[in-house]
């Protein structure tokens, strides 16, 4: 049995009987004003953090959500989004689409605003999207891409970069490890189904999304996971995962490389009410500006004595200089 015929049967017996600690979220259940969340949608939660931010969600998106679960972040996405189709959802497993529809009608019944026309969904898989090119504006998945070895992980997300639209993002949540891990774990088809044995470093989980084109990522969370022991798995020492949220933004690609915001900052702090680098960065007096990556490394080539950079604090929200 393949690792992916593995997957699908451990999310089968999550959709038949859930289990609240297949996985395990980071982040609270949002508490959004008139959204109740079904308990049975909150057992269903198998992600690893949240893909939900609404700075995402203004101007009546197209939203599209890979791995649909029990249904809870579809109800969540449908809140910003309250048109007809506007959130599409696709599972491979028929009894998650079929334990999600149900769940909408208990949504349905807490919410008076929400409809489950609102969520169109599609039986599918992650490496042949059932949706057309340049249709999306914000693409998610939650704890899913994991479970892919290379090859299918590189699929993945080409497909999603194919959906979405010049400009559209694509926010994931998944669990990382810098720590890398022995043969056995990595061959074990279960914890890949669990998303833990495919944990890939961070700065190789970058380079994919921008390998397949995207030219700004933002490392929005990276949050403490799990502990995979020796006492509970074959290992013979702690190795540690994290969780990070993720965003990968389908801009062109600048000539000098992507821009990948990491929550590193800068402040000017000399003599002049601001300092302008001649490349479309100015860093007012005292002010902390946020800077990608690429630009903290051309800053500091510069050996000023009167800028501070902080360090990757790998939690970024936006505002940034580029």
């Amino acid at each position: 049995m393949s690792y992916l015929e593995t997957t699908k049967d451990v999310y089968k017996e999550a959709a038949l009987t859930p289990d609240v600690g297949l996985c395990c979220t980071t982040n609270p259940i949002w508490e959004l004003p008139g959204l109740k969340i079904p308990k049975i949608m909150q057992e269903m939660n198998y992600g690893c953090g949240s893909t939900v931010h609404a700075r995402d969600l203004t101007n009546n998106p197209k939203i599209l959500y890979v791995g649909v679960g029990g249904g809870m972040e579809l109800l969540q996405f449908s809140y910003f989004s309250r048109q007809k189709n506007g959130v599409i959802g696709i599972d491979v497993v028929d009894e998650m689409l079929e334990a999600s529809q149900k769940n909408f009608i208990e949504a349905e019944a807490q919410n008076d605003w929400f409809k489950s026309e609102f969520v169109d969904l599609r039986k599918g898989d992650a490496l042949h999207l059932p949706v057309e090119d340049n249709s999306i504006d914000v693409a998610a998945q939650n704890c899913l891409f994991n479970i892919f070895k290379a090859e299918e992980l590189k699929k993945a997300i080409a497909e999603m970069y194919r959906v979405l639209k010049p400009h559209g993002r694509l926010v994931m949540s998944d669990p990382t490890c810098e720590q890398p891990m022995n043969e056995t774990l990595r061959n074990d088809e279960r914890l890949r189904a669990l998303c833990l044995s495919g944990s890939l470093p961070i700065a190789e989980y970058v380079k994919m999304l921008t390998d397949a084109g995207f030219g700004t990522i933002e490392i929005r969370a990276r949050k403490p996971y799990r502990i995979l022991d020796p006492k509970n798995y074959p290992t013979d020492e702690l190795i540690y995962i994290e969780s990070i949220e993720v965003a990968a933004i389908k801009d062109p690609m600048p000539a000098d490389g992507p821009c990948v915001f990491t929550g590193k900052a800068a402040i000017y702090f000399g003599d002049e009410d601001y300092f302008d680098d001649g490349e479309g960065h100015t860093l007012l007096k005292n002010q902390p500006l946020a800077i990608c990556d690429k630009t903290a490394a051309a800053l500091k080539a510069l050996e000023r004595d009167d800028i501070f950079f902080s360090e990757s604090t790998y939690h970024y929200d936006g505002g940034g200089c580029c």
